[in-house]
């Protein structure tokens, strides 16, 4: 994934849910729940395999043609596809807190660490149901910022899961 990850506070206090800058007042907030991003390892290994089986057979065609110059080249595209390949299976799960307020579901913070979001959704919930509560603070050190969810866009293999209602919006399917 490009990007780096940081750390992004959330609090709450005095009725508002703070996730750095932005503020869901705890009363506007209809629901809480996660939604798990990950990549879809068996489109890879099918998408890998497609294009190895053309590099290999456009290889031979090329050996043919052009002798050994074209086998290095063949061999490097393997090698190419051989690590994007790795790359892709090895990218790991993304988990987002997911906010529904006043009809609109919203994507709050993302994390590389499943824990730190679920101890989010019961912290928040928990704090739903006793408002006047004393102030929670968490900090998410794994979060995800940025534009790094290019990976799961149009025509990536990505996929978007969550449980609760509302609609998906990222993924590849």
């Amino acid at each position: 994934m490009a990007g780096s990850n940081s750390t992004v506070q959330v609090r709450v206090q005095e009725g508002v849910l703070w996730v750095d800058g932005e503020a869901y007042p705890l009363h506007n907030i209809s629901h809480v729940g996660q939604r798990v991003l990950e990549v879809d390892k068996g489109a890879a290994w099918r998408r890998f395999i497609g294009r190895a089986a053309l590099c290999i057979v456009l290889g031979a065609i090329a050996v043919a043609i052009f002798g050994n110059v074209a086998a290095v080249i063949a061999v490097a595209v393997l090698g190419l596809l051989v690590w994007q390949l790795v790359k892709v299976i090895g990218t790991p799960p993304v988990y987002g807190l997911v906010l529904n307020t006043s009809g609109i579901q919203r994507e709050a913070v993302w994390s590389l660490d499943r824990a730190e979001i679920e101890n989010l959704v019961y912290e928040i919930t928990k704090a739903i149901g006793r408002p006047d509560a004393a102030p929670v603070t968490i900090n998410i050190k794994e979060a995800v910022m940025g534009d790094q969810f290019k990976v799961y866009g149009a025509g990536a293999i990505g996929q978007a899961q969550h449980s609760g209602s509302g609609d998906i919006r990222g993924g590849g399917r």
